[in-house]
């Protein structure tokens, strides 16, 4: 049996706070504001897996009011997650994240992204891919306000 996910997530960049993107800190002069480290593209995953498990969402299982989840890794959501997926039966099969960001320029970080997500997920890299694009200076993430991500995932038993 497979089943797919899909997840959507947004964080308002504010200034002294590091950027965390897939579980890699990206140089740049503001980061994202959020009770974890806010790092929106695993949140989009997170749910994505959890949809695809008929587990709800991220803020059920790591709600915002409990203060143990205050600046934790995402990278450790994840794996919460893919933990969460697994005791119902099902392993992750692939993963696909797009970062919706006018600035900073990602391509740098994207490998480095791939290989934190699959290792967190423990999949093959080669089954994660992770992508950026702009939009055209339009909406909040154009104008720097925030950033957004989206992610599907295919997972089976």
């Amino acid at each position: 049996m497979i089943r797919t996910g899909f997840g959507y997530d947004v964080h308002k960049l504010t200034e002294g706070r590091d950027l965390i993107l897939c579980g890699e800190k990206i140089e740049y002069e503001k980061g994202l504001l959020g009770h974890s480290d806010a790092d929106v593209a695993l949140h989009a995953l997170c749910d994505a897996l959890l949809g695809a498990a008929a587990l709800g969402d991220i803020g059920r299982h790591f709600p915002d009011t409990d203060e143990k989840y205050r600046g934790i890794s995402s990278i450790l959501l994840l794996k919460e997650v893919v933990r969460l997926v697994g005791d119902k039966g099902y392993a992750a099969v692939n993963a696909d994240i797009t970062i919706v960001a006018q600035r900073p320029k990602l391509s740098p970080y994207i490998e480095k992204m791939r290989e934190n997500v699959a290792k967190a997920m423990g999949i093959d890299i080669d089954f994660v891919n992770v992508k950026a694009t702009t939009t055209e200076k339009l909406g909040f993430e154009g104008r720097e306000e925030g950033i957004s991500a989206t992610a599907s995932v295919l997972i089976e038993k």
